[in-house]
């Protein structure tokens, strides 16, 4: 059984790295899907589009790491995307510093202000956690929006393009973004994967399970916790900062609550504890609210009547209404379903835990 299962893993890589290529072979090909995608797989917009959803894959995977992995429920992952964001920004403006050493400047920043804030919200678990951590993100809004002269205040800010390679700038260049991104989230899932094949991520899986009993064999899991807290944080900023280069600026939503609470959804609908599960959550959650949009003012819905046209011309609504069926028809999310076709099986991961510790 334990080679069968090395063997389903070493199949799992290369299936990964199938699919890598595949992406990467993307923006030379002339795919077309009506109704998913703008256009063809060449143009600037599809490849915009497909970017956007590798990002929001990549801060997916880094919020699994810390919900899914360590069982730490954020609300406030979305301050260290825009710290990313925001910081890569802001160096780029008010310094002389090219690409490279801004994001290395912009890096030491997170991880300093990842350690510092993470240090002081493991001081307590559970919700408590999740409220200091929300209002530390409220606190990071709050001086975004009351900053216009450093941050652009509510309308954002713009990114400075002087010390920007060319090859990053202008609509003819947003393949390399697109291949800017897919890099990205092979970096992600790689570090991911490190992690939680690694001893602190056992550690810190086994703290999820029974923090106490990881304190009675003489293990620490305030450090473990924090590791993986700043590891995590750390991967969403990098993703702020291909944000930015991808939008060519960013917004102060990206420091509000309701951007993690997208986060939340993209994990829970992928499979909460999954890997890829976090990965085809994102790029499907990004396909669905961009589309959706487009279905939301399209002739179709106003022909519709009130009663219909009204919740449909929402996207939120119908994005809402997949995600109230998702919890209630498919518990575990794409990934648990998926596995439960794969074995056979109705019952969930946790369902066939709780049966196996009864037996």
């Amino acid at each position: 059984m334990k080679s069968l299962s090395k063997l389903s893993q070493r199949t799992w890589w290369i299936v990964g790295g199938v699919l890598v290529v595949v992406a990467a072979i993307l923006p030379l090909l002339n795919i077309s899907i009506p109704g998913v995608l703008p256009g063809a797989t060449y143009t600037p917009g599809t490849l915009q589009l497909l970017a956007l959803a590798l990002l929001f894959a990549s801060l997916a995977l880094s919020y699994h790491l810390l919900f899914g992995t360590a069982g730490m429920l954020s609300f406030g992952h979305a301050l260290y995307f825009a710290l990313g964001a925001y910081g890569l920004g802001i160096v780029l403006h008010e310094t002389e510093l090219t690409l490279l050493p801004a994001l290395g400047l912009t890096l030491a920043i997170v991880i300093t202000a990842a350690y510092l804030l993470g240090s002081l919200s493991l001081r307590v678990t559970g919700i408590s956690f999740a409220m200091v951590t929300l209002a530390f993100a409220q606190a990071g809004n709050v001086l975004v929006r009351r900053n216009p002269g450093l941050t652009g205040g509510e309308e954002g800010l713009r990114l400075d393009t002087e010390h920007i390679p060319d090859f990053f700038i202008g609509v003819v260049n947003t393949r390399n973004l697109y291949w800017l991104a897919l890099a990205l989230l092979v970096v992600v899932f790689v570090v991911v994967a490190w992690f939680e094949n690694s001893r602190a991520g056992h550690a810190v899986t086994a703290t999820r399970e029974n923090e106490l009993r990881v304190r009675v064999l003489g293990l620490r899991p305030f450090g473990v916790k924090l590791m993986a807290f700043v590891i995590a944080s750390v991967l969403a900023s990098l993703v702020g900062m291909v944000h930015l280069l991808l939008q060519s600026g960013t917004t102060p939503r990206a420091t509000s609550a309701d951007f993690t609470l997208t986060i939340l959804v993209i994990v829970v609908l992928g499979g909460v504890g999954s890997r890829w599960g976090a990965i085809v959550g994102g790029i499907i959650y990004t396909l669905l609210d961009q589309r959706l949009t487009a279905l939301a003012s399209s002739d179709a819905i106003d022909g519709l009547p009130a009663i219909l046209r009204i919740p449909l011309s929402e996207p939120l609504f119908i994005l809402g209404t997949l995600f109230i069926l998702v919890v209630l028809f498919l518990p575990g999310g794409i990934a648990g379903a998926v596995q439960r076709l794969s074995t056979g099986t109705s019952a969930t991961p946790s369902e066939r835990k709780l049966l196996e510790e009864a037996e």
